[in-house]
């Protein structure tokens, strides 16, 4: 099995091509990793640069991270049994009192297809329950907010991380509609990322 043809029906958003690629590909021997790596994150990379230059839009973001998803399910468990280290560990929420989560699971999908373990903590997050994210191992977090009215709470959640005694432990990220740099800046975020390919480069920086 050619791994450059799962790593295209990554980018063409073909889900059942890729999870049938990916059997192949380990019955004929590849290892889990190597498929990983050189299909599913690469084509990752591929999506989210083309979208950067305009050829593709987040309907078609959304196909391809559900299309390596697929992939990805059949390969975790080898993954996990051979200790292969991910590339960090990120918990990703829309903070309290918003409930839209297309952007925030793109940039779920997007994260874990560059090889970080994810924890989704949904939508309308409480501040406590990403402190508890920190404390149960995330070395990045993820805020995003499409509305205005519930950016304040990326600050009031920064500032339960002080309270907590734990905001030296962790690297923080902002995103979503209304977020701009100048007010991760402001909040003194740690990150900020004005879409989801952009998020991936962003929590890699953070864990470098």
């Amino acid at each position: 099995m050619d791994l450059r043809e799962i790593f295209q029906n990554v980018v063409d958003g073909q889900a059942a091509d890729v999870e049938a690629g990916v059997k192949t590909a380990l019955a004929e021997g590849a290892s889990a990793e190597e498929i990983l790596n050189k299909a599913l994150i690469a084509a990752m990379d591929q999506v989210g640069q083309l979208f950067e230059e305009g050829e593709l839009f987040v309907p078609e973001m959304l196909i391809a991270a559900r299309a390596m998803q697929a992939g990805l399910n059949h390969l975790k468990p080898l993954l996990v049994q051979s200790g292969v280290k991910s590339a960090g560990k990120v918990a990703i929420g829309t903070v309290k009192g918003d409930l839209h989560d297309i952007g925030k699971n793109l940039v779920a999908m997007m994260l874990e297809g560059s090889g970080f373990e994810v924890m989704d903590l949904g939508v309308d997050v409480a501040p406590e329950k990403f402190v508890q994210a920190v404390r149960e191992g995330a070395q990045v977090l993820g805020f995003s907010a499409l509305l205005t009215t519930t950016m304040s709470n990326m600050e009031a959640t920064l500032q339960a991380l002080k309270n907590a005694g734990l905001r030296d432990q962790v690297k923080v990220m902002v995103g979503g509609a209304p977020v701009t740099q100048d007010y991760a800046n402001k909040i003194g975020a740690d990150g900020f990322a004005p879409d989801a390919s952009s998020a991936t480069r962003v929590a890699r920086s953070l864990v470098a």
